[in-house]
């Protein structure tokens, strides 16, 4: 939901102008600090939730899904960091190589967390 704000803030900019607004680095800060806090205060609400699990070794099973969702979400990466390259190749478009690749990178680590909930529950 923080990525979907960002680039809210970033469309609501461009509607205004009226051309791609161009990449902050107030408002990256400001994205990368929220999303570090939220991901602090997620971490704190599944150790209260699941105190025994908190110091437990992952077992054969879940480095299994983890290696093989990082796997898959790489080539989530890939294809969006090749697609913008591509794209600023044929229109030299700095602003959308940017966005690409960050898009790419949140869509990435989102597409790992939907890989591991798919691989756990289809018993891999």
């Amino acid at each position: 939901s923080l990525g979907f704000g960002y680039f809210s803030q970033v469309w609501s900019l461009s509607t205004t102008s009226g051309q791609l607004a161009p990449p902050t680095l107030p408002a990256i800060i400001s994205f990368t600090v929220a999303l570090v806090i939220a991901s602090i205060v997620a971490h704190i609400v599944i150790a209260v939730f699941s105190p025994t699990d908190v110091n437990e070794p992952s077992d054969e099973r879940e480095k299994r899904i983890f290696d093989r969702a990082g796997h898959w979400s790489g080539y989530v990466l890939g294809f969006g960091v090749v697609t913008s390259l591509g794209h600023y190749l044929f229109t030299a478009q700095d602003h959308v190589l940017f966005y690409g690749v960050f898009a790419s990178l949140i869509l990435s680590q989102l597409a790992e967390y939907i890989f591991q909930i798919y691989f756990y529950r289809s018993r891999i």
